[in-house]
């Protein structure tokens, strides 16, 4: 039993060096660099290019996709490794945080996750992608405990998330630049925050925390 011990107290101070080192490069990176107009130019390129491979128009979406990439590493290649690893990082230490359980996690750079149309097992997870297209519908989700929390966290994304209207859902989302559209609240622009929770969460059967943050993104949850 004290070995055990032992050794997840290892693992969560090795976990959370990882971090505060990640952190710490990018926040000296950042201090070498700065933010100019071709960075958000950049971004924008990269956040409508995601909306015109969803809507059936791929060959101009790459395209915008590629044009915001060479331009942030034309230009700004140090700023972005730093945010990269900057959002690494907060992300090693937020999912350590919120999963005191066994969860699922996973870090990578370009993803597309689709989970539903058919029964699937909803667990504590913690996802990190650069780029990522998610589409997650907990109507056909399995819990495997009443509370789960996901955390989705990243770079730039584009994530639609169906809940079911008996199911209780709680949502704290962060977007630099893009739009939410979370029940009742819909933000667009820069600087988006909100923090919702539907009426019937704590009453229950199972309830779904959304922890959601990214740089550039396009996220709709919709309660059905």
């Amino acid at each position: 039993m004290r070995d055990w011990q032992s050794r997840m107290n290892r693992n969560r101070n090795h976990n959370r060096n990882v971090a505060l080192i990640l952190i710490g490069v990018g926040v000296l990176l950042l201090a070498n660099n700065h933010w100019s107009i071709f960075t958000v130019l950049a971004l924008i390129f990269v956040f409508f290019g995601i909306k015109k491979i969803r809507s059936a128009e791929p060959r101009k979406g790459y395209i915008l996709i590629g044009l915001g990439a060479v331009i942030l590493l034309g230009r700004n290649v140090l700023l972005l490794i730093a945010v990269i690893l900057i959002s690494l990082g907060l992300f090693y230490i937020r999912s350590k945080q919120l999963h005191s359980q066994a969860s699922y996690v996973k870090k990578s750079l370009i993803e597309s996750i689709r989970w539903g149309k058919e029964p699937w097992i909803l667990r504590n997870s913690s996802i990190w992608n650069v780029i990522a297209e998610m589409q997650i519908d907990l109507t056909y989700a399995i819990p495997e405990q009443r509370e789960t929390t996901l955390v989705l966290q990243g770079v730039v994304a584009d994530v639609d998330i169906i809940v079911p209207e008996d199911m209780g859902v709680s949502v704290v989302l962060s977007v630099l630049f893009g739009q939410s559209d979370v029940g009742p609240h819909k933000e667009s622009g820069i600087l988006n925050k909100t923090v919702w929770q539907s009426a019937n969460y704590e009453t229950a059967d199972h309830q779904v925390k959304l922890i959601i943050s990214y740089i550039a993104a396009d996220i709709d949850i919709k309660i059905v």
